[in-house]
């Protein structure tokens, strides 16, 4: 791919729609609307329909989602070590904008937040479950190992299946497109959008009906998914609500909620990368230190500083195998589907709003940096803290007074409560009752901050490809967008379709696959051609 001057589409210079694309921004507002009001309407109709197209992909191309994601594992291995790593995001003087501590705080909040904080008890929890509850076998990676009983053992394993899903592979996916976007935006001045990383492939046709399908694909992960997100986040923050205040937790108080969280991550987006959406990052891994050490330190310090080792050991040495397994039929199936084919999908429907992100926050990095930096820190502080907070739940059960699996964790897990278990493992931690109340408070203001990182991000990034990969889109869109969000969010929680909407967002990832192969392609092939990474 030369570097010759490449063909341009603009933007209204006048106007309503000034900073935009007409086109674009009509289109994407019409398909935000398109999909809240189809689901509002019949909310039994719509989550069939998104279902039924969810449970055809993981019925018919779990093979597939497992071969693309693991793929981009190996893709990230081969371009650290190979002479292209050495190429920087940018012109060959260009160094970063954001300190490494801030770069590295904004990566961890935009891409896993509030996810990891709801998941990293209920989940370990469901895998160390032999019950079969949920209508298949919690963890068939255990089974298969023969942990089959409530011991350490099958904790080891409910940890490192965890470690499994919110590891290597899922980065690996976010790594590979915000490289790719980095890459065509800040070395090759291609419009900061995702249809730059389809030019070594369609070429022009990047300016035409395709290229806009590509950026489109972005806007509804980005708009949809922070929208079922922040309506997974506001239950479990009015859970908490609820342990502290006796507040209700019902639909007026995540309304609130909504309302409040959206007002903040919107006038966070209005100042800007380097102002609201860094210091609140940067707040949020204060925060987070603060309840990963009363985790660590009213929990079985060295009990779970031995089950870290272990998990991370069985995680790593069975990497690859869990990588490519894939169940054919069966109870395996159905796990495989509904929780990793989920995960893989979920990940890729992030990805162009998420690679975006951390491609418009690493401007100056070489791909090396970027990719060790991406994938490494947030998998190991992931890890991390989903083991002082899982063990911690693990532990619980396993040494309760009734026998392994009496200490009532488990049962919120059967009872699929949960937003429940966060707050529950705090209160089994302490009979102090201020300190039970100072760190709930604390785990609800970082689910809050949380979410507004990844709901800024996402108001950024919406307004970034609707302006057409301006850097800096008109203050009011992102206005606009960031109140679209919330809107969104308060309607299909109201109507109860968040879960219908969840399911359509993973069925969006198929095409969004498709596009992220190409990318993946377009640039490899041209690295190949880039005169910086011949080797000397």
């Amino acid at each position: 791919m030369s570097d010759k001057p490449h063909k341009r589409i603009s933007v209204a210079t006048s106007g309503l729609w000034a900073g935009l694309h007409p086109g674009m921004a009509l289109a994407a507002k019409g398909m935000v609307l398109a999909f809240v009001v189809f689901t509002v309407l019949n909310v039994d109709l719509a989550g069939d329909v998104y279902g039924t197209v969810r449970r055809w992909i993981e019925a018919t191309l779990s093979w597939y989602y497992v071969l693309v994601v693991s793929s981009m594992v190996f893709v990230c291995a081969y371009l650290v070590c190979s002479r292209h790593g050495k190429v920087r995001l940018g012109e060959d003087a260009a160094r970063p904008e954001f300190s490494t501590f801030s770069w590295l705080a904004m990566l961890f909040s935009a891409g896993v937040g509030i996810g990891l904080l709801f998941f990293s008890i209920a989940e370990p929890m469901v895998y160390f479950d032999n019950s079969g509850a949920v209508g298949y076998p919690n963890n068939p990676h255990a089974d298969h190992a023969g942990a089959t009983l409530l011991d350490e053992r099958r904790a080891v394993h409910a940890l490192s299946t965890t470690y499994f899903h919110w590891g290597f592979h899922g980065w690996a996916v976010y790594v590979v497109v915000g490289l790719c976007l980095a890459y065509f935006g800040y070395r090759k001045k291609l419009p900061f959008t995702l249809r730059s990383a389809l030019y070594p492939v369609i070429g022009d046709r990047i300016y035409g009906p395709v290229g806009h399908a590509a950026d489109l694909l972005a806007v509804f992960g980005a708009v949809f998914g922070v929208a079922t997100s922040l309506g997974l986040g506001v239950k479990q923050m009015a859970a908490g609500l609820d342990v502290m205040f006796g507040i209700d937790p019902g639909v007026v108080t995540q309304i609130v909620l909504i309302v409040v969280i959206a007002a903040v991550a919107t006038l966070s987006a209005v100042s800007g990368v380097g102002r609201g959406i860094r210091i609140i990052s940067e707040w949020n891994i204060y925060i987070s230190i603060v309840l990963l050490g009363f985790f660590l330190f009213f929990g079985p310090f060295e009990w779970l500083m031995g089950l870290f080792v272990t998990s991370v050991g069985e995680y790593v040495s069975n990497l690859v195998p869990m990588g490519f397994w894939t169940a054919a039929e069966g109870g395996g199936a159905a796990w495989q589907g509904n929780w990793t084919v989920f995960y893989w999908g979920w990940w890729i429907a992030w990805s162009p709003f998420v690679g975006l992100f951390i491609a418009r926050i690493s401007r100056g990095r070489t791909i090396r940096e970027f990719i060790l930096g991406a994938m490494l820190v947030p998998t190991v502080v992931g890890m991390g803290w989903i083991c002082i907070f899982g063990g911690n739940a693990l532990y619980m059960e396993l040494y309760a007074d009734g026998g392994p699996g009496t200490a009532g964790l488990m049962d919120l897990a059967r009872e699929w409560q949960l937003e429940a278990m966060l707050y529950g493992t705090i209160e089994r931690m302490t009979d102090v009752r201020w300190l039970t109340l100072a760190m709930s408070g604390l785990a609800t203001i970082l689910l809050a901050t949380w979410f507004i990182t990844s709901s800024d991000s996402g108001t950024l990034v919406i307004a970034t490809l609707l302006s057409l990969g301006d850097d800096h889109p008109p203050q009011r869109f992102r206005v606009v967008w960031g109140a679209a969000q919330g809107f969104v969010a308060a309607v299909l929680l109201v109507a109860g379709g968040l879960e219908a909407l969840q399911a359509a967002s993973i069925a969006a990832a198929l095409p969004v696959s498709f596009v992220m192969v190409l990318m993946t392609i377009g640039v490899i092939k041209s690295l190949a051609e880039d005169p910086s990474a011949v080797a000397e």
